[in-house]
């Protein structure tokens, strides 16, 4: 962060001095883990289900900080945020946050966090939304970037209303590129995430039904995901999916300039001849208005092509050539963590951990990269390992359900579901074709991977992937911990 007062910070936020005179200066990273404090940095006291940050304060400055930011008086210098209305606590929707401190410290950090991105007049900020594919595209965003000048961009996920902040407290007077990740639980959100940063560069992935059980259709995604493109200044660029009508249609919805992007005809910049090699990675002819030039992803499917056309629009916007853009994306590697991560073990066996979350156009994707992996060469023998897509509301069972009559459709060999809501994929892949023991209906992640240990066999290729209430990403860790997988 910028160096601020805790004076400048209690203006920036509606707060008050507590225990401080104003003079001392925040210098370090703003931080909520108390853990992670740096000397000079600012502590953000968040109350949580299990433990409250405001307890943590005095250890906090103990360690270094400078101050905290709360939402009550503790034992160190402090800024004491207001309180919010309750009809913005309930926006918020915190887990532990019985009193509305947690909201009103949200608020706080909203607040600080607009502060200082207005203070940077070089600063381009880059919001990235999307059904799925947001975090492995702002991940490409950031790597074609970097090479133009100091970004930054949040770890993971960081995409909601603490992570929002938090990430755009990270840039300081040198930051050029401020790449954000934009996630929404219902309309307005994404238009109070484009309020604490706004970004001149909007990018609109896909529209799926992930949370179509909050939203009530795919049309009140599109409605909600279309707040960025909204938010956009008049000489800004909105960069939207040409291939996907939901999104190409929000063309209409921005006053800022629109570069489509895709396999379509009319996509400004657009993949042709697209490869896949016997690990699904894609390669491509990148063509622009200013020319063509060559891209060969280190990542694996098919679907990150998409990804990478709308990372090569924002470098472009930012003053890359198409090679320098090519290049870039080629030299990318995945760097979030259970994203089509592809780990082979020494006996041939390769783990594909996609494990982080899951919803029908992710294991979609998912399954056709793992049935591309599965062709290549040498026929490999293919596993699907999947849990409960979540938040799908009326259309759980059918989702379920085709996803079940997919694996079937694209030849995978075995196909495990894991724990009973899951159960109507397993159901939809028996009555699909004439599949006898090739699905299975296993209770709960030790069964899986006692069915995997028992019968995986040198040179399997294994998909695993749910949502994150299924934690299968312990089926993968199991799979990895003997042999020692080594990472391709």
């Amino acid at each position: 962060m910028i160096p601020l007062t805790m004076a400048e910070v209690a203006e920036a936020t509606g707060g008050r001095l507590h225990n401080a005179d104003g003079s001392e200066t925040v210098t370090g990273s703003v931080e909520f883990d108390s853990r992670r404090v740096t000397p000079g940095g600012l502590f953000i006291a968040m109350p949580g289900e299990k433990v409250d940050g405001h307890d943590f304060a005095a250890q906090a400055v103990a360690q270094g900080a400078v101050g905290v930011l709360a939402a009550r008086e503790v034992d160190a210098p402090s800024v004491i945020v207001p309180p919010v209305t309750e009809a913005h606590r309930r926006s918020v929707a915190l887990t532990g946050d019985r009193d509305g401190s947690g909201a009103a410290v949200l608020a706080g950090l909203a607040r600080l966090a607009r502060h200082v991105v207005d203070r940077l007049d070089r600063l381009t900020v880059v919001g990235v939304t999307g059904s799925s594919g947001k975090t492995s595209t702002k991940d490409l965003i950031s790597q074609v970037l970097t090479p133009l000048g100091p970004t930054v961009a949040p770890p993971g996920s960081f995409n909601n209303e603490l992570g929002h902040p938090w990430t755009a407290l990270r840039a300081t007077a040198d930051t050029r590129f401020l790449v954000l990740e934009l996630s929404a639980r219902g309309p307005g959100h994404i238009a109070a995430l484009c309020d604490v940063a706004p970004p001149r560069i909007g990018v609109v992935l896909n529209v799926g039904s992930a949370h179509v059980g909050e939203f009530g259709s795919r049309e009140g995604i599109a409605q909600t995901k279309g707040e960025l493109v909204e938010k956009l200044p008049e000489d800004g660029v909105a960069v939207l999916n040409a291939d996907d009508p939901l999104v190409a249609a929000m063309a209409s919805r921005t006053r800022a300039r629109v570069v489509l992007v895709g396999e379509a005809m009319n996509a400004h910049i657009r993949a042709v001849d697209i490869r896949l090699d016997e690990q699904a990675r894609a390669s491509f002819t990148m063509v622009t208005p200013n020319g063509s030039a060559d891209v060969a992803l280190g990542l694996h499917g098919a679907h990150h092509v998409g990804n990478a056309l709308s990372a090569a629009a924002v470098a472009l916007e930012a003053g890359a050539t198409p090679e320098q853009a090519a290049r870039a994306l080629s030299d990318a590697r995945r760097v979030s963590a259970r994203r089509m991560e592809v780990i082979t073990r020494p006996d041939g066996v390769t783990v594909v951990n996609d494990s982080y979350n899951a919803n029908p156009e992710s294991v979609r994707a998912a399954l056709k990269t793992l049935a591309a992996m599965a062709r290549t060469g040498n026929r490999r023998r293919s596993w699907a390992v999947l849990g409960v897509m979540a938040e799908l509301g009326a259309e759980s069972v059918a989702a379920h359900d085709e996803i079940g009559r997919l694996a079937v459709r694209l030849d995978i060999n075995r196909l495990v579901v894991v724990g009973e809501q899951a159960a109507p994929m397993h159901r939809g892949a028996s009555l699909e074709g004439s599949w006898g023991e090739e699905s299975v209906l296993v209770p709960d992640v030790d069964a899986a991977v006692a069915l995997l240990r028992a019968e995986l066999a040198p040179g399997d290729v294994v998909l695993v992937k749910a949502s994150k209430s299924a934690a299968l990403w312990r089926v993968a860790d199991a799979l990895l911990e003997s042999p020692q997988g080594e990472t391709r």
